[in-house]
């Protein structure tokens, strides 16, 4: 029996086939398991919960406009452009973006073009030739070098996912910001109207009292009334004169705190005052709208942020796999800068590269495992915030609700009040009665004139509160990531 001699292009053929093979065998061998590792939470949604899909009163984007208080206006448009907190939120986010380009880079091949010069005299007892043994020759390389990676297993596409999702969380999160600025200003605005408005109330019953003392030492002087009713009606007038005092501190606050959070220079508000305007009732959901998901910035981007890990446990689960990187490079070699460049000094050639994570099994189990806890971390946190804002919303519709009710029981008891005042006086200028019946309706009438002064403002600040809890006019561009 003749042995054949095997063709050398079979032999080169079967060692390709058993190098394919043995790669194979290392990237299923070199697989770490990842299972029994997960996350525990999941995120709420508003199926179970009663939904309105009728409700069409979202605020818009400049909501504070319906007020039509062009100050107000002046006051928050400078707070949208030069609040600190928003600056901050805007940086955060140009930081945030430019972080996601970083990673993206990583799915392109990376190319460098470089020139390497060394000059040295050769040993004449090493490793060098014969032939430039002892001489003093440069040795230069000037070659292009492409490396890229493999993204076999989706840990690179994974890595971006995660830095989008979360850098859509972080605009997101910029709303945020600019709904809180918005409302505080517009809260401290109608927080002063109301402290002016009582101030005027507080002045009137002021000149009402000092009209007062005057009919008392009339009385006085014919003998109807004592010196015990003339110090009674000049000491209600120092008492006043200090309530007006306390609501002058109150408002010269507002102003200033106004200043603080629209930045601009307290000059700007230092004459400011506000004046409260009877206001139609807002439109009231019947139930929580279910869109408030894509309505309320803070959920939306505690959604993103929940995405935003996911993505990172995908990242993570992808290291348990083999890595592949291949390297090419091709340019020109040479001893000494004269044949640099000639065709003979061409070099190429190509360095695959295979990283398996035989030994790492403990470290990357830990590590999914702290990315699963900051998973469940992000949901918990998600949940959080659906359930604030869906109270936010309930508990403003409750309070306008109860205002509407307030406001009518204050003005039947307002106009009670007014009316007996009205008789005390009548009855005083009369001298059908004394000073101390009308000092008791006229404290009753100064305490309805300032409730009714609470009220109207609070129906300002409760619809800022609905407008807020409503999202404020925001509305995702795209659905909300789901996880």
């Amino acid at each position: 029996m003749s042995l054949k001699p095997r063709a050398p292009g079979a032999t080169r053929g079967s060692l390709t086939v058993r190098t394919a093979g043995c790669l194979c065998v290392a990237l299923l061998v070199g697989c770490v398991r990842s299972t029994g590792i997960d996350h525990q939470l999941s995120p709420l949604t508003l199926a179970t919960i009663e939904t309105d899909q009728t409700f069409d009163a979202w605020p818009s984007t400049d909501w504070w406009r319906v007020y039509q208080a062009p100050a107000l206006d002046d006051l928050i448009e400078h707070g949208l452009r030069d609040d600190p907190s928003l600056q901050v939120a805007l940086a955060r986010l140009r930081a945030a973006r430019a972080g996601t380009e970083f990673i993206g880079t990583r799915l392109m091949p990376h190319a460098a073009a470089g020139f390497d010069s060394s000059f040295q005299r050769y040993s004449e007892n090493g490793l060098a030739p014969p032939s430039i043994a002892g001489d003093r020759r440069s040795d230069n390389r000037f070659a292009l070098d492409l490396a890229y990676e493999l993204d076999l297993f989706g840990k690179r596409h994974a890595e971006v996912a995660a830095a989008q999702a979360q850098t859509l969380a972080i605009e997101i999160d910029s709303h945020t910001v600019r709904l809180g600025v918005a409302s505080a200003i517009a809260h401290a605005y109608f927080y002063l109207a109301q402290a002016c408005a009582e101030r005027k109330v507080v002045q009137a019953i002021l000149t009402q009292r000092q009209h007062i003392v005057s009919l008392v030492q009339v009385r006085v002087a014919e003998g109807l009334d004592s010196n015990v009713e003339l110090r009674q009606a000049e000491g209600a007038i120092p008492q006043g004169e200090g309530e007006l005092v306390e609501l002058d501190e109150r408002i010269a606050l507002l102003r200033s705190a106004l200043a603080k959070l629209a930045v601009v220079p307290p000059a700007a508000t230092a004459t400011l005052s506000p004046v409260l305007s009877a206001r139609s009732p807002p439109t009231l959901p019947a139930i929580v709208p279910s869109n408030l998901l894509a309505r309320r910035p803070d959920i939306a981007a505690a959604r993103n942020h929940v995405d935003s890990v996911l993505h990172g446990v995908d990242a993570v689960r992808a290291e348990f796999y083999p890595t592949v990187n291949l390297a090419a490079f091709v340019g020109f070699s040479a001893l000494g800068l004269g044949a640099l460049l000639e065709g003979s000094s061409l070099i190429y050639g190509v360095a695959p590269a295979v990283s398996l994570p035989i030994f790492d099994a403990g470290r990357l189990r830990a590590k999914l495992k702290f990315v699963n806890a900051q998973t469940d971390e992000a949901i918990a946190q998600y949940n959080q915030a659906l359930l604030d804002g869906l109270q936010e919303v309930v508990h403003a519709v409750i309070s306008l609700r109860a205002l509407a009710l307030r406001e009518r029981a204050q003005r039947a008891a307002q106009d009670s009040a007014e009316s007996a005042y009205g008789l005390a006086l009548q009855r005083f200028r009369a001298g059908l009665t004394g000073y101390l019946t009308v000092l008791a309706t006229e404290t009753e009438v100064l305490r309805q004139r300032r409730a009714a002064t609470t009220l109207a403002a609070r129906a300002y600040t409760l619809d800022i509160d609905l407008k807020r809890a409503l999202g404020g006019g925001f509305e995702a561009a795209v659905p909300v990531a789901t996880p």
